[in-house]
Order: C-alpha cells, then sequence, then structure tokens
C-alpha cells in the first residue's frame, strides 16, 4: 500500500471480554475487590519493612520492593479494564496506549530481575552463610535495585520505541484489555519480523539471563540442603527458599503460558484469562505467599497494630 494512502490510526478500540452483561458485572464486581486487596495488601507489606526492625534484612526489602511492582502492575491494568467492562469496550489514544504499554513493561521487567536478585540472595544465605552478613550489606542491597529499576525503565522505553515505530493503517480494534505486544504487532500493516527479533534480543537481559541464574543459584542451592546431615536443618534450609521458588513458578509459567498459547479462535478467550492471572491475581497471591506462616511479619504485624489501635 503506498505511503500516502495509509490511514494513520490515532486511538484504539479495546475489546476486553466478550460475553453477556452479568458476567462483565461478575468480573467487574471480583476484579474491583481483588485490585482493592492487592493494593491494601502490598502497602502493608512495604509499610511492615520500612516501619520494623526485625524486618530490617535483606530478604524483606526485596520483598518490599516486589511490592511495589505488584502495586505497579494492577495499578496501569485494572481501573482501565473495569472502564471497559462497565461500557462492553473502550478506546485509548495511541500516546494512552503506549503509555500503558511502558508501565506494564518497567513491571514486567522489574519484577522478573528483581527475582533474580532475591534467588542470589537465597543462594548466599544457604551457600554461604557465614559470609552472609559481609556479602549482601545494605549498601550492596540498595545498588542492585536501583540497577534493576534503571535497566526496567531503559530497555521498556526501547520496547515502546520499536512498538510506536510500527504502522497501523487498518483496523483499529485490539481484542484485548490492554496494550500487549502481540496484539499491538498483530493489527500493524508493517512488517512485524524485525520488530519480533528486536523484541526477542531485548527479552535476553531481561528473561534469558534472569532464567539463567535463577537455575543455576537453585542448583546449587539444592547441593548443598542436599549435603546437610540433620532433617530438621534440611527442612528449614527449604522453607526460607520456598517461598520464593513459588513465586518465581507462579510468575514464568503464567508468563510462557500467555504467550505460547495459540492466538485465534476460543484461544484469544484463553489468553486473556491467562493474562488476567499474571497481571491481576498474581500481584495478589505474591503477599500473601510470603506472609503465610511467616513468623518475622505476624510478629511485626503484632507490634504495629498496637500503634494504630
Amino acid at each position: 500500500m503506498p505511503e500516502n494512502n495509509l490511514t494513520v490510526v490515532k486511538e484504539f478500540f479495546l475489546l476486553g471480554f466478550k460475553g453477556s452483561e452479568n458476567l462483565r458485572m461478575f468480573l467487574f464486581c471480583l476484579l474491583l475487590m481483588v485490585y482493592n486487596v492487592t493494593i491494601c495488601g502490598n502497602l502493608l507489606i512495604i509499610t511492615l519493612v520500612s516501619t520494623s526492625k526485625i524486618l530490617h534484612t535483606p530478604m524483606y526489602f526485596f520483598i518490599s520492593q516486589l511490592s511495589i511492582t505488584d502495586i505497579l502492575l494492577p495499578t496501569d491494568i485494572v481501573p482501565n479494564l473495569l472502564h471497559i467492562l462497565m461500557n462492553n469496550g473502550a478506546t485509548i489514544t495511541f500516546i494512552g496506549c503506549m503509555a500503558q504499554l511502558y508501565f506494564f513493561c518497567i513491571a514486567e521487567a522489574s519484577e522478573s530481575l528483581l527475582l533474580t536478585v532475591m534467588s542470589y540472595d537465597r543462594y548466599v544465605a544457604i551457600c554461604k552463610p557465614l559470609h552472609y552478613v559481609s556479602i549482601m550489606t545494605g549498601t550492596l542491597c540498595v545498588k542492585l535495585v536501583i540497577t534493576f529499576w534503571l535497566l526496567s525503565f531503559v530497555i521498556s522505553f526501547i520496547y515502546v520505541i520499536i512498538i510506536s515505530g510500527l504502522k497501523f493503517c487498518g483496523p483499529n480494534i485490539i481484542d484485548h484489555f490492554f496494550c500487549d505486544l502481540v496484539p499491538l504487532q498483530d493489527i500493524s500493516c508493517s512488517d512485524t519480523f524485525p520488530i519480533k527479533v528486536q523484541i526477542y534480543l531485548l527479552s535476553i537481559p531481561l528473561v534469558g539471563i534472569p532464567n539463567l541464574i535463577i537455575i543455576i543459584s537453585y542448583i546449587k542451592i539444592v547441593r548443598v540442603i542436599l549435603q546437610i546431615q540433620s532433617n530438621v536443618s534440611r527442612q528449614k534450609a527449604f522453607s526460607t527458599c520456598s517461598s520464593h521458588l513459588t513465586v518465581v513458578s507462579i510468575f514464568y509459567m503464567s508468563l510462557l503460558s500467555v504467550y505460547t498459547v495459540p492466538k485465534s479462535g476460543q484461544a484469544s478467550n484463553i489468553n486473556k484469562f491467562l493474562s488476567l492471572l499474571y497481571t491481576v491475581f498474581t500481584p495478589l497471591i505474591n503477599p500473601i505467599i510470603y506472609s503465610f506462616r511467616n513468623r518475622d511479619i505476624k510478629k511485626a504485624v503484632q507490634e504495629i497494630i498496637p500503634k494504630y489501635m
């Protein structure tokens, strides 16, 4: 198609979830409740870590950073999703779409890098316990956090620049509930192969390398744990990293399931519900996993409640 005949798309229409009004109202109420609980739960974690001295350790510092990403991600997605459900679809400007994509990428990238840092923390704690304090210093923790946030902002910005360079000249309807990478590529009239290659290369430092570090860390952790003679000590060592391993599994399995399900026919709806898992429900689950059977957090809650009673 000649360049001067292209119709420049200035806004997109997000279809959201197809279904009856009752289904949409049910999803609206469910997601509103989940969003409120998610924000309150993660704010509680951040407050506890910042105020309770018993939680002033590298592990809980990283957990508080995870709570920040778990607030950022649903806040980027859910308010507009609620609007879409109320109106059975909604328009979003091109700039608004790119902004939503940018913050989505930041949240996903920062969580991936943060989970990697946390796996290194667990590796040092279990494999080098005598040197843990000297290695995982406050200065190192702050530097690691600053580094992964900067990487997330920069690489996400490059992602958005690449996607914004696509030409949208056909239908402006996105069969999704937010501006994601794949749906935007699907409706573009540009050759998306170079874009896919660039995105794949940019995914290496955000997904490939972090996955490799996590796998290597846990291979070494398992080796050390299996060498422990005492069953009690072995179980205690496993419990210190079980929460993190659970969060890692949920995060990467949900992402892989979304981007490996075929995107045609009925699979489109399946893909949307899988996307709900990691954009809305995972941020709710994470603080629950880290709080469940965690004596330090329970003790911190018991200390902080009387101050506000």
